[in-house]
Formats: structure tokens, sequence, C-alpha cells
């Protein structure tokens, strides 16, 4: 990465965490706390906004499935949460069947135009593009997979009609919502650090007429949007042709450095359907989103080094606990940086990766004594000679978790990437920026091709990690996940370690303090312990401690009584509720 990428993508992740609005705990703490309390088994929603969460609960009082109310869901944090998801976005579902014991995974992971080379984002100075301008422009947008995504997990799966889990949506666009604290703080600070206030649409759906970010508690409404949920409703292939498919190919074609995304592109979209990615952790089976997410691997990796050691002696108040997780977040990402893209376009080595001796292995480099000079990628079974990647991704990511009467399960993960996707609005929604995702540098120096160059109709590297936990008999544990970029991967392997290993309830593994250790550098959430961290920097790590970090966790567990146990993150707007 160069340095003017690095500084403006550092800038950017500086400000999101900088964009947890507080005056808003004490108004979540009531409500947080009544979610969180053990109840009769019979559903449960946990997502980043309470409408939202409504939106869900109506579904499944409805009698829909787990797949239905999440379109409910998404449709409704698509208008009251776009800042950090949208049906303009890539998701991945990970679904979990109480009859049958099967969890698969939907992929709706945006595309790359069929146009799509190599120099994407390689300036007319022969130098890769700064981050803010790649971002807020045409070229960042893909093919959009939220809506085909969801399309097909309903007719798999659906139990109540199509049309049906869209009406919340269309009555908040049409009726109002309130803006919400987080869209208010971000809204706010994007107007300081992007022209997004002059890019049309956008500048009146954020900003009042002096330019001022509309503040919380100020009711919105969003009559395109209604509109187009309305055409999406009536049929799901309405999105990807006609009208609001000529909106998005015009709303990436407008300049500066308009997108080469066509008709073609949207019309020739598909999701896949594919077995979740389940490794084996104890006495338990983790699974998560395989390539091109980069979740499965990670949380699996990191799971598979810690399994070598007795967590349950240590905790998190102790030194041990976390100098372990944070080596096996160090060694897993290190691996997961080199290795892992879109499988239909490189050679990624899942099973090695994975593969129990190579994992014991890696965590024989951890020494008791003191932190691994330099945490580098190792060669796992099946390993492809190819270089290191470079590829950064942003937190701008929307997790929610659902689950129905019949105890199937929902552990969704949805993006535009960066706040407000590219900045650029169609239908009265956000285009994503994900091929931001991809490695702007597509060869190392040697000409070698990385694992996330970008390539036409490839889908960039994610580290979304949506994650179902089953006993060893098959059943529900829980399910959990996060926005946060590259960091989903430790802020989703931490709530795990905490339930698994160190007894924590689903809120206070989320309430933990985040520890994200990628490369050399560990960042610390502010929180935490200060005499953990002198010791952590006794033993040698480089810490970067009082930080924020921009988690937005949802969990839902199944107690010891059997009863519904959820969480919501006291750092977004998201509440847990039950029908």
């Amino acid at each position: 990465m160069t340095l003017s990428r690095l500084t403006t993508f550092t800038a950017v992740s500086a400000l999101l965490a900088a964009c947890a609005p507080a005056d808003q705990a004490a108004n979540e703490t009531d409500q947080r706390d009544a979610g969180a309390a053990p109840i009769t088994v019979g559903g449960m929603v946990a997502a980043a906004n309470p409408d939202a969460v409504n939106a869900g609960l109506q579904v499944l009082r409805n009698g829909g499935d787990a797949v239905d109310a999440a379109i409910a869901v998404q449709t409704v944090l698509s208008l009251v949460e776009p800042q950090s998801s949208g049906i303009g976005g890539g998701a991945f579902m990970v679904r979990y069947d109480a009859s049958t014991g099967q969890t698969v995974v939907y992929d709706g992971r945006e595309m790359a135009p069929a146009t799509a080379s190599e120099d994407l984002f390689i300036g007319e100075d022969g130098e890769p593009l700064a981050f803010v301008d790649a971002w807020r422009s045409g070229l960042s947008t893909g093919a959009p997979g939220v809506i085909a995504m969801l399309a097909m997990a309903h007719e798999d799966h659906g139990q109540t009609p199509w049309a049906d889990a869209f009406q919340p949506a269309i009555a908040l666009a049409e009726g109002g919502f309130e803006v919400a604290p987080r869209l208010n703080a971000i809204s706010q600070r994007m107007a300081q650090f992007t022209d997004i206030e002059e890019t049309g649409a956008a500048a009146d759906y954020l900003f009042d007429e002096n330019g001022q970010a509309f503040p919380v508690g100020h009711v919105l409404t969003n009559a395109d949007y209604a509109a187009t949920l309305r055409a999406v409703a009536g049929d799901w292939r309405n999105f990807y042709t006609g009208d609001i498919a000529q909106e998005i190919i015009a709303a990436v074609g407008e300049s500066p450095r308009p997108g080469a995304l066509t008709l073609e592109d949207l019309a020739g979209y598909e999701p896949r359907r594919v077995e979740a990615l389940c490794s084996p952790y104890r006495t338990y089976s983790v699974c998560s989103a395989p390539p091109p997410s980069s979740g499965g691997v990670a949380i699996g990796m990191i799971l598979g080094i810690l399994e070598r050691f007795d967590l349950s002696q240590t905790g998190p108040d102790t030194v041990d606990g976390w100098r372990l997780f944070i080596e096996a977040s160090r060694l897993s990402y290190a691996d997961r940086d080199h290795y892992v893209g879109d499988p239909a376009f490189a050679e990624v080595p899942v099973e090695g990766l994975l593969n129990r001796v190579y994992l014991s292995g890696r965590a024989g480099l951890i020494d008791p004594d003191q932190a691994i000079a330099q945490a580098t990628h190792g060669t796992p079974p099946g390993a492809p000679v190819q270089p290191q990647d470079t590829t950064e991704d942003a937190p701008g990511t929307s997790h929610f978790v659902v689950v129905d009467a019949d105890g199937d399960v929902v552990s969704m993960t949805t993006s535009v990437e960066s706040p407000f996707g590219s900045g650029r609005m169609a239908g009265g929604f956000f285009l994503n920026n994900q091929l931001t995702d991809f490695a702007f540098e597509a060869r190392d120096e040697d000409g070698r091709l990385r694992p996330n160059a970008v390539a036409p109709g490839k889908r960039p590297r994610s580290s979304m990690s949506p994650t179902i936990v089953l006993d060893q008999d098959g059943g529900f544990v829980l399910a959990t996940g996060s926005p946060g970029g590259n960091s989903i991967i430790a802020y989703t392997a931490k709530t795990l370690v905490a339930m698994l290993d160190w007894g924590l309830s689903p809120q206070e593994a989320a309430d933990l303090p985040n520890v994200v250790a990628r490369g050399d550098i560990v960042r610390i959430e502010d929180g935490f312990d200060p005499a953990i961290i002198e010791q952590l920097r006794t033993l040698g790590f480089e810490i970067e401690g009082g930080r924020g970090e921009n988690s937005g966790i949802h969990i839902v567990r199944v107690g010891e009584d059997g009863a519904l146990v959820g969480a919501a993150d006291t750092r977004r707007d998201g509440i847990v509720g039950r029908p």
C-alpha cells in the first residue's frame, strides 16, 4: 500500500472509531438489559437498530422463517443505517436448519464488472489512486448481491410471501423514521472528511439546507426507496433490470472517475449457495462463510491454534489469556492476508490452512516468555507460491442474528463497505464501494499476481464472519458476528473465546474490550486493564492502547435452561428483541 492510501485509509478508520455517540449510552442500557434477559424459546432478533429489530419481529409473529425476518431486517437497515449496509451492497448469510441440522451459506458478495482490469485503481500517473479518490468514485461499485442472495434464500426457506417482508421498510420510508445517533454522528464527520454533501441525492438525504447533518430524532422519509422496494417486492429481478438498474448504472457512470458497471453486469449477477465452512473447536463445531470471505478461515485458524491451550485456566482478566489470543490472531491474520481470495480465480489452500497438524505447528511458535518477533505466514499443505497481499478493507458494515419459532437461525453480515458506500445513490439507496476491497496493486515487484487482484466477474476478498456454533450433536449453541473491516475477525473470535472458554454471557462477551492483533501492532480498546497492557509490553508486544474499536457485535445464544439469551453491542444503536 502506498503512503497516500495508507494515510487516508487510517484516517477513515480513525473517523469511524470516533463515531460512537456518547449521549446514547443511558438510553441503550435499559433496552439491552431487558433484551438480554433469558426468555422462553420462541424467537429472537438482535440487530443494530430498533426499527430493524421490530421489523424482523413483526415477520416472526406472522409465522415467518428466520430468512423472511432477515429480509425485513436488511431492508429496514438499508433505510435507517445506510452508512453501514443496504440493498446496494453485498452480504454473507449463514443459516442453520433445526430440523435437519444443516448449515448452509448464501454468498451475496458483489462482483466486478466484466470489463474490470488489473489497473482498475491505477491513476493516469501510473500510481495507485489515493483511497478516498477510489472510494468516492464509480470505479468502486460492484454488482450488488444482497437482493439476489435474499431471493435465493427465500426460495429455499421462506414461509411467508416474498412481498410481505418488505412492508415494514416501505411503511418507514413513507411514514418516516427518526435519525439514530450513529447516523447523525457519521453524517457529521463525513461532511468534514469528504465532499459527500455535494453528491446530489446524498446531500438531500443526509443534510439540511444549511449543509448540517439532520439531528438525532429528526424524522426522515424516503419516497424513492419506498418505490424501489415496491418494485422489488413485486419481483426481485426488477432490481437487476429495468428502471432501478438504469438508475444504478447512471449513478455509477457519473463524474468524477465514472465506473464501468453495465446493465449486463447487473442482469448477469448470480448469488451462490455453498456449504458452510465448519471447524472443530473443543466440543463444538464453528461454522462460517468460506472464501471469498476470509472470516471462516481466519477464525477457524485462531481457534485451531488456541485449542492447543487450556484457556479455561485463563480468562479476560489474565495476561496469559490475552497473550495467547494475540499470538493466535497474529499468526492467523498473516496466513489470511497471504492466501485468501476468490477461489474461482485464486488457489486458496483452505484445507491446508485448517489442517490440525499445521495449526499445531503454528501454535508451537508461541513462546510463553516473549512475543513472536515477527508473525509471518506459514506454508500449509497445498499452499501455492504467491506474493503477499496488500489489501485493506474499511469498516462500514452491519451484523444481525435471527432465531425463529422453529429454532432455525440466520447469522448475517451485510455491507456497503466504507461509510455510505461510494457516496452515490440510486433509487433511494446508497451504492457500495466494495471493489476497493481488491488489492490496488495487482502484482508484486516480480510481476506475480496477488490472490486478491482485480479481475472481471471476480468477488473481492471479505472479512465478514457471520458465525453459528453447534454442539457435538449438531444442536444450535450460539450465533455471533460483527462489522469492522478486517477487524471483524478479531471481534468475532473474541466473543467465541469469551463465551466458550471464559464462561462469559453474550452481553459480557460483546462488552469485553476489543483486541486486534494483525501484524506487529496490537490495538487495544479503551477500558482495557492498564496493568495487563504493561505486562504485555514487558513480553515484547507493541501495544497501541486507548483506541476506539468500531465493533457492532450481535449475539444470540441458547442458555443452559434452553432459553435464548441475546446481546447487542453497546458501541452502536442496536437492541435485542423477541416476538
